[in-house]
């Protein structure tokens, strides 16, 4: 798992968020969500990432460190 995925699980076990839970307020598949969180996917397009900081209540920054 790279570091994109790992801080994007922390900041949603952080929120007491589900991957699902994400998934619908990042309206994004499922899917997208678990395979950036594994690594599978590391390197999602800069809206994909948008959404899931908005969704997390972070700026984009944020899920890079």
């Amino acid at each position: 798992m790279g570091t994109l995925g790992k801080n994007i699980r922390q900041l949603r076990k952080k929120r007491g968020m589900s991957q699902d839970r994400l998934s619908k307020e990042a309206d994004l598949a499922l899917n997208t969500i678990v395979k950036i969180e594994t690594g599978e996917n590391p390197n999602p397009t800069v809206e994909t990432l948008q959404k899931i900081a908005t969704a997390l209540d972070v700026f984009v920054g944020d899920l890079l460190q």
